[in-house]
């Protein structure tokens, strides 16, 4: 596995809350949303933050916060569905607790999820409408 993160995902309570602070109050420009599930914003050179919902996220990433504690995922993205289960035997033999095997997901795409020691969910993702362009720009 590459040391990069490609994605840092915020799981929110309120995506249109969230969204009035990013975008209408900081002014961070919207790369892509889909509204009250998910919202884009390209924060670095190949690195994109989600503000995805809360509830949708932790059934993804195979976890349930306790309440008042947020959910976050980094995610690491690859070029090919194989890459992803090559990434999580990786991290398993390495000493990561596998906590969802990878599915082809409704959007497409291909993920699983791994937990370091502490917990911290970590998204290995093929995502085929993914492209960093020499500028750093994101396509998704």
């Amino acid at each position: 596995m590459e040391p990069r993160v490609d994605f840092i995902s915020l799981g929110v309570r309120n995506v249109a809350e969230s969204r009035a602070l990013y975008v209408d109050g900081l002014g961070w420009p919207v790369h892509r949303e889909v509204a009250g599930e998910v919202l884009f914003i390209q924060v670095n050179h190949g690195l994109v933050l989600s503000l995805w919902d809360a509830r949708q996220m932790q059934a993804e990433a195979g976890t349930s916060q306790p309440a008042g504690v947020p959910c976050i995922t980094l995610s690491h993205n690859v070029k090919s569905p194989q890459d992803v289960d090559r990434v999580l035997e990786e991290a398993a033999a390495a000493g990561a607790a596998i906590i969802a095997e990878p599915v082809t997901q409704p959007w497409g795409g291909y993920t699983g999820y791994f937990a370091d020691p502490d917990g911290f969910r970590w998204e290995v993702a093929y995502n085929p409408g993914w492209a960093v362009d020499d500028a750093g720009t994101v396509t998704v």
